[in-house]
C-alpha cells in the first residue's frame, strides 16, 4: 500500500469519527472544529491524487 493510500485511510476512518463525535455533541464547536479539519484534510489529499483514466 502507497504512502497516500495509507494517509488516504487514515483521513477515512478520522472523518467517521470524528462525524461520529458531531453527532453526539453537535453543539460543541471545538468538535466541529476538528472534524472541518479531517474532512479538509481528505478533501486536499484526494484532490491532490491523479486521477484514473477513463
Amino acid at each position: 500500500m502507497s504512502d497516500t493510500a495509507e494517509k488516504t485511510e487514515a483521513l477515512q476512518h478520522a472523518m467517521v469519527e470524528q462525524l461520529m463525535a458531531v453527532i453526539a455533541a453537535p453543539d460543541d464547536e471545538d468538535v466541529a472544529r476538528a472534524a472541518d479539519a479531517v474532512v479538509r484534510d481528505l478533501d486536499a489529499l484526494l484532490r491532490a491524487e491523479p486521477t484514473p483514466a477513463a
